[in-house]
């Protein structure tokens, strides 16, 4: 129905950058339409949060704690969100998850992609 592949997660040093892309495919994509498309993440014990997210005809919304770092942008014809994450930090370390949102609340995730950021 739907698959959401993540990929560009990694190790990198405090300060450094990494893109996160994550596509779309499955049949509901031809019938339904995207309401919003955003990243979340979960660090070790920690409950899954918001990072960021982009919706149908509205700007982007970021967590308090990566905005001025993270930029979020949608491809809806190549049905692709992407996370530019700049001056990154050791708290950023955690498992991001592309969701995708469709028409009438149906809601997917990525498997996962592992950031860590560390000297």
């Amino acid at each position: 129905q739907v698959q959401l592949v993540e990929s560009g997660g990694g190790l990198v040093q405090p300060g450094g950058s990494l893109g996160l892309s994550c596509v779309g495919s499955g049949s509901f994509f031809r019938i339904l339409s995207i309401n919003a498309m955003g990243w979340y993440r979960q660090a070790p014990g920690k409950q899954r949060e918001l990072v960021a997210v982009v919706s149908s005809g509205g700007s982007p919304n970021y967590a308090d704690s990566v905005k001025g770092r993270f930029t979020i942008s949608r491809d809806n014809a190549k049905k692709m969100v992407s996370l530019q994450m700049n001056s990154l930090k050791p708290e950023d370390t955690a498992v991001y998850y592309c969701n995708v949102v469709l028409t009438g609340g149906r809601s997917y995730w990525g498997q996962g992609t592992q950031v860590t950021v560390s000297s």
